[in-house]
């Protein structure tokens, strides 16, 4: 074209979760069976969604107000409810203005990025969840800025790694926390969310802190939301329905602004988050309206609870099934229900495989590693797909240095998730020695 149309951060937007799929896609044509531990989607891997809930919706469905807009910021009596509950939690008070409803949380990053001038930045996780990391780096046109998750201490953040990365890059507006996070499963304490919080206040920034996961905790462990440690700091709390009731295809989630009022250049921010939204009307009223009826129904407490027990199971299954193979470093995950395993720095490289039977399968699989740039976690994961037919994420993916991988604890059947993570450690032990 006569101008160059494309925009500076194109380059940047990457989504490994889904790429790996059409990787997939292609060697089940050819035959090979594939368990998909990649995305994290309850519904794909069987998950039953229960009666009272369906029959919510139905009725829902058949009443002419879901099928016209809601307000712009939502669902008034929705972020009534919402304001309340986060408000009984005690800590920072918000109203139902301070809450705004986006076509999911993909929707709501890619707001509350893409409106942030193009020189200011925010500091998030490594690793990081794809979409946070692409979108922020995506509008500055440049790498994201990223402070360290400890694979040796339980991939908590780096609290001093952080600091410095706050206090060297006077660009840095802002820190992205993700709690519980993914893709590492990792839950965080009071004391480590109270002292991002403080770096926040001492450097005149603000917080961001998705928490779509935040009553998937399990272990023994617990967290606070960010609004019980904020303070007088401005934040932004980001959360949804996709993965609690679950339900993913609905596209519902929210961001709840604290302290909006208390810096009038993070107030000019939000109100441009909110003018953006108002251009495209408003999200989808049918979702935002069943919210509080489902989460107050009398089953939902032991349905969640049910689904959390699960994952706590499942992330023992994993942990036990890997702890103990050489040449990894693996966390038990005790929130969300994702797992991320590390290489020992130096281990992988270009010449090790794993045996592939169809010659078909073995020769595509080679013609992708072959690729320039292929990192060699990437390797890794090809050819546990093509050998094992178990699908996992590169963790270099996941804007990381770290070599590894990323798996699901979604997987229903007990016998077949115990036979995944057998698979794994057994090709682990053999890709290594290869």
């Amino acid at each position: 074209m006569r101008t160059d149309i494309v925009h500076i951060g194109a380059g940047e937007l990457t989504y490994e979760i889904r790429n790996i799929v059409n990787v997939g896609m292609k060697l089940q044509k050819l035959g090979l069976t594939v368990n998909w531990e990649n995305i994290g989607d309850p519904i794909a891997k069987g998950e039953q969604i229960p009666l009272w809930m369906k029959e919510i919706v139905a009725a829902a469905v058949m009443e002419n107000a879901t099928y016209g807009y809601s307000p712009t910021k939502g669902v008034l009596a929705t972020r009534e409810f919402i304001a309340a509950e986060t408000n009984s939690r005690g800590g920072a008070q918000i109203d139902p203005d301070d809450i705004i409803f986006f076509n999911g949380l993909g929707d709501a990053i890619a707001k509350v990025f893409g409106f942030l001038r193009g020189t200011a930045r925010v500091l998030v996780p490594t690793p990081s969840y794809t979409t946070h990391s692409s979108a922020e780096a995506a509008h500055a046109g440049d790498k994201p800025l990223t402070y360290i998750l400890d694979p040796n201490h339980h991939w908590y953040p780096d609290l001093n790694d952080l600091e410095k990365s706050v206090k060297y890059n006077p660009a840095v507006a802002g820190i992205l926390i993700i709690n519980p996070d993914n893709p590492t499963g990792a839950v965080y304490p009071r004391e480590i969310l109270e002292a991002i919080v403080d770096i926040a206040r001492r450097y005149d920034l603000f917080v961001i802190c998705d928490e779509v996961y935040h009553n998937i905790v399990y272990n023994g462990t617990s967290t606070p939301s960010l609004s019980e440690v904020i303070g007088d700091v401005p934040g932004i709390a980001m959360r949804g329905i996709s993965k609690e009731m679950p339900w993913p295809g609905s596209r519902c989630g929210w961001i709840e602004v604290y302290n909006g009022d208390k810096d009038p250049m993070f107030a000019k921010y939000i109100q441009s988050i909110l003018n953006a939204k108002m251009v495209e009307v408003c999200s989808t009223t049918l979702p935002q309206v069943i919210y509080p009826q489902v989460v107050t129904h009398p089953a939902y407490q032991e349905y969640l609870e049910e689904r959390t027990r699960r994952y706590e199971k499942c992330s023992n299954i994993a942990h036990e099934s890997l702890k103990d193979v050489k040449g990894i470093l693996v966390n038990r995950p005790n929130g969300a229900f994702y797992m991320s395993v590390c290489f020992e720095e130096g281990l992988l490289n270009h010449r090790q495989t794993l045996p592939i039977e169809n010659k078909e399968i073995r020769q595509l699989v080679e013609s992708l590693v072959a690729a320039p740039g292929t990192s060699v976690d990437k390797r890794f994961v090809y050819y546990l797909l093509a050998s094992t037919g178990v699908c996992v994420v590169p963790l270099s993916s996941f804007a990381t240095e770290l070599q590894g991988f990323r798996i699901t604890l979604l997987e229903r059947d007990e016998g077949q998730f115990v036979q995944i993570f057998q698979t794994i450690a057994a090709s682990i032990a053999q890709y290594l020695k290869s």
